[in-house]
């Protein structure tokens, strides 16, 4: 089974990169490609939807993945400390709004979804599971905006429930449904969004050991 691992920004690469066998491929409209293993392939897209949906599909094809897994940091509207783990069930995108002409809210009409869900996950529940860390489940929001404590996030969270806010992952599953490739998400806790009175991101904290667990997941799935 060949991956295709995509992530946001080149830091979050970077310890992926130690690996012995790890080398760089080619850097393709901007976006770097590395092989991490035989059957791994690794890019840092770049922030936001549009950069995602184009390293996913540049992924695609170039490389012919079977799965992709989307790994990375985000923020938490719920209770949880920075580091903890998150594999994503589902994901919708908070920023599309075409309800003046009567879609629902978050209704992407090109594909007629509103939640994108994540593939296999009983699979990936039970790689986890293998993997032996704590972790949750659940919606992630996607939109080309960095959450924090405003009026905007509380109404993301009464009106749709997400567990986490983010800015790549509802684009990178569009990108797999209509390539029909599979698709799976890691996110590590970065912050949390109702939590502090002062903005506070923690970003090396969260992505201290989410390469460590990426590769274990792997690792299990393959199992």
């Amino acid at each position: 089974m060949t991956i295709g691992l995509v992530y946001a920004m080149t830091l979050e690469i970077e310890s992926l990169l130690t690996n012995e066998n790890a080398q760089p491929l080619q850097t393709v409209a901007g976006v770097p490609f590395y092989r991490i293993r035989d059957n791994v392939i690794a890019c840092a897209g770049g922030v936001g939807k549009v950069n995602a949906a184009m390293a996913t599909q540049l992924m695609i094809s170039l490389y012919q993945p079977d799965l992709i897994l989307n790994a990375g940091v985000a923020g938490c509207f719920d209770h949880a400390g920075i580091g903890d783990l998150v594999l994503a069930e589902s994901f919708m995108q908070h920023d599309f709004d075409t309800s003046n002409i009567g879609d629902e809210e978050c209704f992407v009409s090109t594909v007629n979804c509103t939640y994108f869900p994540t593939s296999d996950f009983d699979k990936a529940k039970a790689a986890m599971d293998k993997v032996g860390l704590p972790y949750r489940t659940g919606l992630v929001a996607t939109g080309d905006w960095f959450g924090v404590d405003c009026d905007r996030s509380r109404r993301i969270a009464e009106k749709f429930g997400p567990l986490l806010c983010e800015m790549e992952g509802c684009a990178i599953a569009q990108v797999c449904m209509r390539n029909g490739v599979k698709f799976m998400s890691l996110k590590s806790v970065s912050d949390c969004l109702f939590e502090h009175h002062d903005f506070y991101f923690n970003f090396p904290t969260a992505m201290k050991d989410l390469n460590r667990v990426v590769v274990k997941f792997i690792d299990a799935l393959e199992g």
